[in-house]
């Protein structure tokens, strides 16, 4: 079974510097993961904290499942993120510098089927380091145009 993406943070390679990036589980409750397996879920505004020996994940939209009874949990209930000791004691120090956060970067089925989170350590940019990271990432492009057109010639 492969990587089934369900949501990615756009926003996330913009306005963040990336650090180290890191896999995690999430801890969810009824029919959370039916939700999920529609595709729709909202990750742009969440963001995690490390707190007593584990990671909480803030601002994770995932909608109600229509068709469920009477157990719907909270769209945007706090969750408990399933990370090794090591790595959450690494986050934990990162995030004790001055500036660091830790960031969603997708949400995706796994090849065992199970939901994983890519989290991040980042730092924030100001407006000047956004707009150098645009203007970097249009030349880029820019060069991948121009080679593309002088191999089509050849």
């Amino acid at each position: 079974m492969p990587i089934k993406i369900i949501a990615t943070n756009r926003k996330a390679l913009r306005d963040y510097d990336i650090l180290e990036r890191f896999d995690a589980g999430i801890e969810l409750k009824g029919t959370e993961v039916k939700s999920l397996r529609s595709r729709t879920c909202a990750i742009e505004e969440s963001f995690a904290r490390p707190a007593a020996g584990e990671v909480i994940l803030y601002n994770m939209h995932i909608p109600e499942f229509e068709k469920s009874s009477y157990f719907r949990p909270d769209p945007r209930r706090e969750r408990r993120l399933l990370l090794h000791k090591k790595e959450i004691d690494r986050l934990s120090a990162l995030v004790a510098q001055k500036g660091l956060t830790i960031i969603p970067l997708k949400v995706y089925f796994s090849e065992q089927g199970l939901v994983k989170l890519e989290i991040a350590a980042a730092r924030g940019r100001n407006l000047v380091d956004k707009r150098r990271a645009i203007k970097e990432k249009l030349a880029r492009e820019e060069v991948k145009r121009q080679l593309a057109r002088f191999r089509k010639r050849m």
